[in-house]
């Protein structure tokens, strides 16, 4: 394995290889456009990007992750990337912690084209900024009684009745819970009665949602999927146009391999 941070013409600021485990101390700033690249084998990672963002066990399908610096975005703790020194850790992850049973959703370290799984995507994001992005949905913050600023990101759907958010594990994982937390922001917000938990076989489930700021856990049928999607989401009567997901988790066991 081999770890860089390269500016954003490409050069290298600093780098460090492994086997099993690198390390990277970079000296000095982050810059604007810099980037975190990690070249290994395709597999499941132990992956701490930063000292100050947690761990996280995430699956790269490439020989190349490059995650670029999200400085001064909001939806990020103010602590994350900052100072002059940095540490980055990744580690080749056991086969018993890929195969225990855990929150295959959960990624801190999404972005909309890292090549980092599992990885968050929607058909809409309100005004296109970061602190309602779908990534916010998977990043394993559930603060949820305000709507801005961090650490209150959640996937926010622009008032679109038609909105969709789906959630990719890069590899086929037998599912058998899944779990919502709303955001209740109350009065401000709203929130869905209903909703369509759709998997990547064909087959449809669907729940019905209470107006409360607690996780609501939905037990499915265990199927072997490589991703959930949530659609077809109906709104309360409540006034308020702003119904909003602060996380969303699946519970099972990666399959495939």
């Amino acid at each position: 394995m081999k770890l860089k941070v390269m500016d954003k013409n490409g050069l290298v600021r600093s780098e460090a290889a492994g086997n099993d485990l690198v390390t990277l101390v970079h000296p000095g700033r982050y810059h604007n456009g810099d980037a975190i690249v990690l070249e290994c084998e395709p597999g499941f990672y132990e992956a701490r990007l930063d000292d100050g963002m947690p761990a996280a066990l995430v699956f790269i399908p490439n020989n190349e992750a490059r995650y670029v610096l999200p400085l001064n975005r909001r939806s990020y703790s103010p602590r994350s990337f900052k100072g002059k020194s940095h540490l980055i850790t990744v580690r080749a992850a056991s086969e018993e912690i890929v195969r225990a049973r855990r929150n295959l959703a959960l990624n801190p370290y999404d972005s909309h084209d890292s090549g980092i799984y599992p990885h968050a995507s929607a058909n809409s994001e309100t005004r296109g900024e970061a602190i309602f992005a779908a990534r916010n949905a998977i990043d394993g913050a559930c603060a949820n009684q305000k709507h801005y600023p961090y650490p209150y990101q959640s996937w926010g759907i622009n008032k679109d009745p038609n909105a969709w958010l789906k959630v990719e594990f890069g590899v086929a994982a037998e599912i058998d819970t899944i779990v919502l937390v709303l955001r209740a922001d109350f009065p401000h917000d709203n929130y869905w009665v209903q909703a369509d938990l759709a998997f990547s076989d064909g087959s449809v489930e669907r729940i019905k949602l209470e107006k409360t700021g607690e996780p609501q856990k939905f037990k499915v049928s265990k199927r072997a999927v490589a991703w959930v999607k949530l659609e077809n989401l109906k709104q309360s009567d409540d006034p308020s146009p702003y119904p909003a997901l602060t996380e969303i988790e699946a519970w099972g066991r990666i399959t495939e391999g």
